[in-house]
């Protein structure tokens, strides 16, 4: 009896210890767990209205010169520039070709400092000279993302540009001249929160500026001449998105502009075409309402 007693002791003690254990490691986790999926939502979010995938996946090619599509974020999508064709690199969590191998601090230096973990310099036709604006927060998120995507081992193709614009090391001379990492991303206090979280949209995470400001000779963004459009571009002119383009979006309202943004409707009915609706498609429609329309009261607010 005395034995029956004792073991029964023993067992209550064991099943409430593991109980408690049990508590204190869903006191510690869930709330972890909670953050992960809340980063990785962000992550998600981050990396659609910035088109990540729309310049790291190849979309293949029919006809002459065919090419079958790529895996996704595996690279080799070709960029055609005035200086050559550049190819996106693999960002996918491959640790030979992609980026399975850095760490964190390898992919913030890549976007805010335009550097490669081994401390080489990308060129400018990645938008580090936008990303650099990017918050810290949206940064980790978008990283916290970027790890849990599938891998695959694409090795990354050479780009084929012309001299002396192949001559990488060259790139440190362009920062010196041209990189401003304090340039993008600072809040207006004269504006309204929702003014700067356009700001922020436009200037910064869908880096609409790469292609809709012209650039110098050295291919450097002219700021002075912000999204005023860019006619040097391989494909054709990239359209003024400020008010002095009296044909162009100044002519919409904000709901115009927020319903363009969602299907490509223009107000007289036409579509967007082109690379333009891939970026629709893919970013501004995943955009939440309210992050559209902020885009467009900062569009509107252009001269």
């Amino acid at each position: 009896m005395a034995n029956a007693q004792t073991n029964s002791s023993i067992q209550t003690r064991i099943i409430v210890k593991t109980l408690s254990v049990f508590l204190i490691a869903m006191a510690i986790f869930k709330p972890l767990s909670l953050a992960s999926a809340a980063s990785l939502k962000n992550g998600k979010y981050i990396f659609q209205v910035a088109g990540c995938g729309n310049c790291h996946t190849d979309p293949g090619k029919k006809g002459k010169g065919a090419r079958p599509k790529g895996d996704p974020l595996a690279g080799g999508r070709p960029l055609k520039t005035p200086f050559g064709t550049f190819y996106t690199p693999n960002i996918t969590t491959d640790k030979k070709f992609g980026i399975g191998a850095w760490k964190f601090e390898d992919f913030r230096r890549s976007m805010k400092e335009g550097k490669a973990p081994n401390n080489s310099p990308y060129y400018p036709a990645f938008p580090y000279t936008s990303y650099t604006g990017i918050s810290e927060n949206d940064l980790r998120d978008l990283w916290a993302y970027l790890t849990v995507q599938p891998s695959y081992a694409r090795k990354n193709e050479r780009h084929e540009l012309q001299f002396p614009f192949n001559m990488r090391g060259l790139m440190h001379v362009w920062r010196t001249l041209f990189f401003d990492k304090r340039s993008m991303g600072y809040a207006d206090s004269s504006q309204s929160a929702e003014w700067n979280r356009g700001a922020y949209l436009i200037r910064v995470l869908t880096h609409c500026g790469e292609c809709h400001t012209r650039r110098n000779a050295m291919g450097a963004m002219d700021w002075n001449h912000e999204l005023s459009g860019n006619s040097s571009d391989p494909d054709g002119r990239i359209p003024d998105l400020t008010a002095r383009n009296l044909n162009g979006i100044v002519t919409w309202s904000v709901d115009d502009i927020v319903e363009y943004l969602s299907s490509g409707m223009t107000p007289e009915g036409d579509f967007a075409g082109g690379d333009m609706a891939e970026v629709i498609n893919n970013s501004t429609a995943t955009m939440t309402g309210a992050d559209r329309k902020a885009v467009a009261v900062f569009l509107k607010s252009l001269d």
